[in-house]
């Protein structure tokens, strides 16, 4: 017997050390590290000795026995990588540790609080002697997790967890509710810090570049998703529910987040952490379709394997897919492309049924313009073995990607929407002192979240290359002089006591609500349940 990595898989790699027979594939560094969707275990390796199964942070792990009926076919993926990638030693060398630094002699701030910075803030403090100072601009850290990830996927956002030993620390200072770039600019972080960590991810969406995207109607996925899970910046948006079809721009994971929150029972959304807003504006929805473009083939579907047989186990909703979309190989090099093939071909050979909600994917078709007076009535489409024609819908979501913003006092990539790095070393020409980026502003939005530790990683090794060089060794004000400069600004920072203030009073109302958690969705809101703790 053995066990078995399936769907909400989060690539953190936390298991991989701890399997005492090294079966858990790709291993860090390995040259399919990057690309796959998850990890694997090798089944004809495993000892079943549950090493892995406790470590996992989002409960992605079962024993084969224990599968649930929809999980099962993970137990055929785990194998089938292997047959494709036979288990071979890790020849990767472990990263020398680091027993302390010189205390005063290295203090560190990291702008941002979402699993790229967690992730680095875990990497520095486990250094005794090093300092951190953490900013985030919202009262709330751990950015995506929260904002991003689906409300139905709760084990996911379990994640976080393993960062509370790391936001504990006595020498890990948390600045929530405090804007880099407002508040205090990258200078004066400088003054006080001997190095910077910029891990602010990418905050917009890429545009269509089609006719008509400025019509009311079309908005990017992102705000949808931060509407649903109760981002300040998104709650009081609204959106056109009252047609029949929804289409989404797009393939990725976010578009299939979005279908499944459309169109999922709304009892099950009930009782998840969704924004109550939302819960009431779907109460409401006439929504019963929803249509996924994607510009290319099911071969190239940005969507992951487990998350594209997930939607055949909704309740009420059929899956659409049709046959003429498929290519006649069904043999790939990538196993998850195979994985995905033959999930489609079983989609395809469904029959529909009278009364259910449908998701709709069309491969091989591209966006031309959005039809419409004053707001959006349809979308025109074209594909060369069909044409031009026009779907009639009054919302479109495009989720073609995030894009990165210019930092203030960072050199910027217009083109990519990333700060110019080395591996993480900012870099303008020569190295920008003391300054590095880890995340989707350093690498572009692509990965899940475990990607961001190997990501932190390699941003953390180069800061101590420069330490160790006598880079960053230079004299910085303290931190009561932080705090009195944050004090001159009419900043209110809230400490980490202050978001598990926060914390236990969402799932206070959770509690009343039987839900996980109610969340406060106004800044407001949030720091007068934080200042109270």
């Amino acid at each position: 017997m053995a066990y078995v990595i399936t769907q909400n898989c989060c690539k953190d790699a936390s298991c991989v050390p701890v399997c005492p027979v090294d079966c858990i594939r790709p291993a860090e560094g390995g040259l399919d590290s990057a690309s796959a969707e998850m990890l694997y275990i090798d089944p004809e390796s495993c000892i079943d000795c549950g090493a892995c199964f406790e470590e996992c942070p989002v409960g992605a792990i079962h024993y084969e026995e224990d599968l649930p009926g929809e999980l099962q076919r993970f137990k055929d993926l785990n194998a089938a990588y292997f047959e494709r990638h036979p288990l071979e030693p890790v020849t990767v060398p472990a990263a020398p540790s680091r027993a302390r630094v010189e205390a005063g002699s290295l203090r560190v701030a990291i702008v941002g609080s979402g699993p790229a910075a967690c992730y680095a803030a875990a990497e520095l403090i486990d250094v005794d002697g090093v300092e951190i100072n953490l900013f985030e601009r919202l009262p709330t850290p751990f950015g995506l997790i929260r904002a991003g990830v689906a409300p139905d996927h709760q084990h996911t956002k379990a994640v976080v967890d393993i960062f509370a030993r790391a936001f504990t620390n006595p020498r890990l200072a948390s600045h929530f509710n405090v804007e880099v770039g407002r508040t205090v600019n990258h200078d004066e972080l400088l003054a006080h810090h001997h190095a910077v960590i910029y891990a602010v991810g990418a905050a917009t969406s890429r545009r269509l570049g089609i006719d008509g995207e400025d019509l009311m109607g079309h908005h990017a996925a992102a705000e949808f998703v931060g509407w649903y899970n109760g981002h300040p910046d998104h709650a009081a948006h609204q959106f056109d529910l009252s047609g029949e079809r929804a289409v989404i721009v797009g393939n990725g994971n976010v578009a299939l987040d979005v279908a499944r929150v459309l169109l999922m029972d709304r009892d099950a959304l009930a009782a998840t952490d969704i924004a109550q807003h939302t819960l009431d504006a779907l109460a409401d929805s006439a929504i019963r379709e929803l249509v996924i473009l994607a510009r290319r083939g099911i071969e190239h579907a940005a969507f992951s394997a487990g998350e594209f047989q997930a939607l055949g186990h909704l309740d009420g909703v059929d899956v659409i897919v049709d046959p003429a979309d498929l290519p006649d190989d069904d043999e790939h090099d990538d196993v998850e492309t195979s994985f995905k093939l033959a999930i489609a071909r079983e989609y395809a050979q469904r029959t529909s049924t009278p009364g259910n909600r449908r998701v709709v994917f069309r491969f091989g078709v591209a966006p031309a313009a959005i039809v419409g007076a004053e707001r959006a009535e349809g979308l025109e489409i074209g594909s060369d073995r069909r044409g031009t024609e026009v779907i009639e819908t009054s919302l479109i979501l495009r989720s073609i990607g995030y894009r990165g913003l210019p930092v203030a006092g960072l050199p910027y990539d217009e083109e990519s929407g990333t700060v110019p790095n080395d591996s993480g070393r900012v870099v303008n020409g020569s190295p920008v002192p003391g300054t590095y980026v880890t995340g989707w502003i350093k690498r572009g939005p692509r990965g899940v979240i475990g990607t961001n530790r190997l990501c932190a990683e390699q941003t953390v090794a180069q800061l101590w290359a420069d330490f160790d060089a006598g880079l960053l060794r230079r004299d910085v004000e303290d931190r009561e002089s932080l705090d009195a400069l944050l004090a001159t600004r009419g900043a209110e920072p809230l400490g980490w006591s202050g978001w598990r203030a926060i914390d236990a009073a969402e799932r206070d109302r959770g509690v009343r609500a039987a839900r996980p958690r109610v969340k406060f969705v106004s800044v407001e809101e949030m720091l007068s349940a934080g200042l109270r703790g």
